[in-house]
């Protein structure tokens, strides 16, 4: 067990709302990432189904973020552009990390 969390906070956004969503997590990756953040992307899915998934170091590491000042960015960004947020959290039990060459990277 490697004791990191995959935090996932979904919602369904407005398509006229989407473009203000993108906005809103490029700006919060714009800004110091929390203590303990490991990796995170926002997924766009059918029907307005969005989610940010977020691996932790640790429950501490996400524990600390839900707790401060105004809690955690990622429910707040969903309710700024209209979506209620459903929040989880999982623990990794099992994993594999593919070796990627720089040839097989997309570019963006």
């Amino acid at each position: 067990m490697t004791g990191q969390v995959l935090s996932e906070v979904s919602g369904v956004v407005a398509a006229e709302r989407e473009a203000d969503l993108v906005a809103g997590y490029r700006e919060l990756l714009a800004r110091p990432l929390p203590d303990g953040l490991v990796r995170t992307e926002l997924l766009g899915g059918p029907d307005g189904l969005w989610r940010i998934q977020t691996l932790w170091r640790d429950r501490a590491a996400l524990d600390a973020v839900r707790a401060a000042p105004g809690g955690a960015p990622a429910p707040r960004l969903f309710r700024e552009v209209g979506a209620e947020p459903e929040l989880a959290a999982f623990e990794i039990k099992v994993r594999l990390v593919a070796q990627v060459g720089p040839e097989e990277l997309p570019s963006e």
